[in-house]
Parts: structure tokens; C-alpha cells; sequence
């Protein structure tokens, strides 16, 4: 195995790190291979990250970003309970059903089933959430919802 403070070079490496302000003998004396005058040959001299010369970056130009942004939240495909009429009679209606029939485009996000809309008929829906009047509507008709885990 080999160890980080083991390491050394190859047996005939000559590799020499550059020495700079060594005398104009060296190659990289006088000015240190920076160039003459200018912001960029001072001691400390450079532009952060983004300078544009004094034009107004365009980090300036872009809106403040405000408020907070939940990267946990879940994100929901939402049915309205009208739509489920395209069902027979009594039938069970899951997500892969509701996949085929066209009501979600997705089955990556969870299925949340609103009250807008009448249902006609009885159904057993499979869905991970009901608004209160989902479920008030579809017990009225003799359906049930049940929720799926989450």
C-alpha cells in the first residue's frame, strides 16, 4: 500500500521549481516574469472573481434572490375528483390507472385528489392525498379513498 508520506519522486525526475527574483542570470529575474507596470504585476494585484474592468458586472444586473426556498417540499400531481367519471361503476382507481387514462402525466410525483367537479358514481381511489371535500364528495356517492404511504 502506499503511504502519502512515502512518496517521492521518480528516480531520474530533475524537475526544479521555479525561483523567481533571482537575478536576470536566472531567466526570471528583474521582473519576475509579471511583465512591466499594471495591475496585474503588483504585489497583491489581480481582480476578484467576476470583475469586469469597472463596466457593472452582471452579477449587479441579476435581481436579489428573496425568501426561502423549502428543497424538501413535495410536489403533488393534482385530479380533480370531476374527472374520475371516466371510471366504471365501483372500480379501483390507482396511480397507474390514472397514469393510463391521462389524468397524470408522471407517476414520479404523488397524486393528491381535489373536490372540484360532481362524481356520478362509486369508486375506490388509490391516491396519497384528498382535500377534505374529495373525500366528503366521494363518501357521498358510496366510494372510499384510500391513502397511500407516502
Amino acid at each position: 500500500m502506499v503511504r502519502q508520506h512515502e512518496l517521492k519522486p521518480a528516480a531520474d525526475s530533475k524537475f526544479r521549481r521555479k525561483r523567481v527574483g533571482r537575478g536576470d542570470g536566472s531567466g526570471h529575474g528583474a521582473y519576475s516574469g509579471k511583465g512591466m507596470k499594471g495591475q496585474k504585476s503588483r504585489s497583491g494585484g489581480g481582480v476578484r472573481p467576476g470583475f469586469e474592468g469597472g463596466q457593472n458586472p452582471l452579477i449587479k444586473k441579476l435581481p436579489f434572490k428573496r425568501g426561502f426556498t423549502n428543497h424538501f417540499k413535495k410536489e403533488y400531481s393534482l385530479v380533480n375528483i370531476g374527472l374520475l367519471n371516466v371510471f366504471e361503476s365501483g372500480s379501483e382507481v390507482t396511480p397507474d390507472r390514472l397514469l393510463k387514462a391521462g389524468l397524470v402525466k408522471s407517476l414520479r410525483k404523488h397524486i393528491k385528489v381535489l373536490g372540484n367537479g360532481t362524481i356520478e358514481h362509486p369508486l375506490v381511489v388509490h391516491a396519497h392525498k384528498f382535500s377534505n371535500s374529495a373525500r366528503t364528495a366521494l363518501e357521498a356517492v358510496g366510494g372510499k379513498g384510500v391513502e397511500l404511504k407516502e
